[in-house]
């Protein structure tokens, strides 16, 4: 067997939040989503919203698309249930955006082995995502978190940490080995591309471009260091994640300044470029 890319778009990232404009029927997203040639679709539960995901199980089914979990827990103990619901979905993989955030290393590294611990009894993989608001809040305590505990491996949306520390064009060598950590240590990949004072930005527009650019450099180089240290049947999972607003920026009459699933398609041809390139000889 090969290696293969699986390319997920998030359910997230399908609505609209436009004002007087009712949302999609979920039906149809998933339509569009496998109509589009998505591997999959991805969740983001909470607790309280457990029983609202078990009501896409059959549209995941009928519609053929794989599920992948990005889980909320709120507290230590609520990623247990967050990992029997992945379980009943039949998830391919969890990725925790931790609502519980220690201020010290000391206090974090026990919250991810218990999470590890918790996942590995479910039988099910587990990547911590690099998230603004979340356990893995910024870049430096990140990177001192992944060297207390060597085994945990990240999904690396690397737009908040562009963000984060405000980076600048052309990157730093201290910003380039820092960024080159986290891939080094990222086994997905989010599709969403930041400045370093907006969390999404137009990637058709001309300003934008050197960040464009970056975010490709970055995608590559991660891609192919997950291809070097994987197993040859191994699945590499990207996911498109250009959020609503107030992600999405808008102008004065709460309009979109760009085509978000456009984008989406978009940052998904170049990761399938990026992908055919990154090819063994």
């Amino acid at each position: 067997m090969t290696q293969r890319l699986e390319v997920f778009q998030s359910l997230w990232a399908m609505e609209q939040r436009r004002p007087g404009v009712a949302e999609r029927p979920m039906e149809e997203n998933f339509r569009m989503a496998a109509a589009a040639g998505y591997h999959g679709l991805c969740i983001d539960p909470a607790v309280h919203e457990i029983d609202d995901c078990r009501k896409l199980k059959p549209l995941y089914r009928d519609y053929g698309l794989r599920c992948m979990v990005n889980a909320f827990p709120g507290t230590v103990e609520e990623l247990a249930p967050l990992l029997d619901l992945a379980g009943e979905m039949d998830a391919c993989l969890v990725n925790v955006i931790g609502q519980v955030m220690p201020l010290t290393v000391a206090e974090g590294a026990p919250v991810i082995r218990r999470w590890m611990r918790d996942a590995e009894q479910a039988g099910l993989p587990l990547l911590f995502e690099t998230h603004r608001d979340c356990t893995l809040n910024d870049l430096h305590y990140t990177l001192q978190l992944i060297e207390a505990v060597p085994e945990m491996r990240l999904c690396a949306d690397l737009s908040h940490y562009v963000i984060d520390r405000e980076m600048r064009l052309p990157l730093s060598a201290r910003d380039y080995e820092y960024m080159h950590c986290i891939l080094e240590r990222s086994d997905c990949f989010q599709g969403r591309i930041a400045n370093r004072e907006q969390i999404q930005v137009q990637i058709d527009f001309p300003q934008h471009q050197v960040w464009v650019e970056q975010f490709k450099a970055w995608w590559r180089e991660g891609i192919g260091m997950w291809r070097e240290r994987s197993e040859d049947d191994a699945a590499l999972t990207f996911l498109c994640e250009l959020g609503p607003p107030p992600y999405a920026m808008t102008d004065a009459s709460q309009q979109e300044l760009s085509d978000r699933w456009r984008e989406a398609l978009q940052i998904r041809a170049w990761v399938e470029e990026i992908w055919a390139e990154s090819e063994p000889s």
